[in-house]
């Protein structure tokens, strides 16, 4: 266990900021509920959420992307801020609130506004979702923008802040021409721009600014180049920003930003797989295969959105979203491993108890290896229904199975925290 304080030290990294720890408990919480709720749609929807100009695929992908992965990684924002940046968030637990319940009404008006049109839930929606959203977005970038001194992390961050504060704009303006508020004239560029600056702006952009440092912390690599951690962030950003003004009059500048993004993915995920084969600490638990596991599918996905500049094939084009799909929650899973059994074990321990539970005990290494062969079966199965079908039922229950096997975990922590504050005991500090 000292190993995890030990990394934490050399990294120049500080806990003492930390929110408490039920903040990020309940992010994570609610999005393994929208998980299990993505796996209940998928059984009702079947193969209609492979076209993705359908009000099915559209359902699935903001229960995906709003539901599941905003609130995982706001929980891991939450953490992560005090810890790797130094960013101290004054009243977390209150800035939760502000965000959390109004975000999750918003997302369920959202859902149900997509499959029902009606104006205004189009309209409580936007005022839910992008008030919440960008309420803790400008609270994170301004402490963010203070910081005296900042590592690539950090940098990184705030590049995936700003986009996910475009992002929300943009939203702003869909759901206003849904609502039938605007008039739409840019809608499809603005979706296209939406989508983009969302899934590598937003998504992928943050969890390569987490990697620069828990790549390096958790698993002691070699860190990474320089001139990766430095400029890769800014390059996306920049590159995303400017196709997203361009693309509103000239659509086509979408090709080559695709192709650019693919080249500089692909290279982050090849180097990313080398360090993992240069880890220091020999040992190889579910977590790296599950970094492996998102890697390997950021690869694939690359290679299939540029196959798809070429020729109109509707498999590819699935198979682009699987495994951008599989990319995103394989890393989230990765980090949810680490996080919880930590975060558990942490604070308990700051608390005085010296019979805190080990990591070991809050979240088994085999758990987290059975969880792993649950996500790859649901991989698996997503790919096989892309040509039989009937494979969609499989990948719906067990999307079901792994979101629950996750909430499990969750609830089974809480339970051990709660159980070790009442009946455990403490340190005692015997003062002469």
């Amino acid at each position: 266990m000292s190993w995890s304080i030990t990394m934490f030290s050399q990294n120049g990294l500080s806990l003492d900021q930390a929110p408490p720890i039920s903040v990020v408990f309940r992010f994570f919480f609610s999005g393994a509920l929208f998980g299990i709720l993505a796996g209940i749609l998928i059984l009702f929807f079947q193969t209609a959420v492979f076209d993705a100009h359908s009000k099915e695929a559209v359902t699935l992908t903001h229960t995906l992307t709003l539901g599941v992965m905003l609130s995982f990684m706001f929980a891991a924002l939450f953490q992560m801020l005090p810890v790797i940046a130094g960013v101290t968030l004054t009243s977390p637990v209150k800035k939760a609130n502000l965000l959390q319940y109004p975000f999750i009404l918003g997302t369920i008006s959202l859902l149900f506004a997509f499959n029902h049109s009606v104006p205004w839930l189009f309209g409580a929606a936007a005022l839910l979702l992008g008030g919440s959203i960008l309420f803790i977005t400008l609270v994170m970038l301004k402490n963010l923008i203070k910081l005296p001194n900042h590592s690539s992390s950090s940098k990184g961050m705030l590049a995936a802040l700003i986009s996910l504060g475009i992002v929300i704009l943009l939203a702003l303006y869909m759901t206003g021409t849904l609502g039938g508020v605007l008039d739409g004239v840019y809608y499809t560029q603005v979706k296209a721009a939406h989508y983009s600056l969302g899934l590598f702006g937003w998504i992928t952009l943050l969890i390569i600014s987490i990697s620069f440092q828990v790549i390096e912390m958790f698993y002691v690599t070699p860190a990474y180049p320089k001139l990766v951690s430095k400029y890769l962030p800014l390059t996306l950003l920049l590159l995303l920003v400017t196709t997203t003004a361009i693309g509103l009059f000239t659509p086509e500048i979408w090709y080559i930003s695709n192709i650019l993004l693919a080249l500089l993915l692909t290279g982050y995920a090849l180097l990313t797989l080398k360090r993992l084969t240069q880890r220091k600490r020999p040992l190889t638990d579910a977590t790296v295969w599950f970094w492996r596991l998102g890697l390997g599918s950021l690869l694939v996905s690359m290679l299939s959105m540029v196959l798809t500049l070429f020729m109109d094939d509707m498999f590819i084009k699935t198979l682009s979203y699987i495994f951008f799909s599989s990319f995103a929650l394989s890393i989230v899973f990765a980090m949810f491993y680490k996080i919880i059994p930590f975060l558990t074990w942490f604070h308990l321990n700051s608390q005085g108890y010296f019979t805190a539970p080990m990591m070991h005990e809050v979240i088994h290494p085999k758990t987290a290896m059975k969880h792993l062969y649950i996500h790859l079966a649901t991989i698996a199965a997503f790919v096989l229904s892309v040509f039989i079908p009937a494979f969609i039922f499989i990948a719906a229950v067990l999307t079901v199975v792994s979101f629950g096997w996750m909430t499990y975990q969750i609830i089974h922590a809480h339970l051990l925290y709660k159980k070790t504050q009442e009946t455990g005991e403490k340190f005692e500090m015997n003062i002469a």
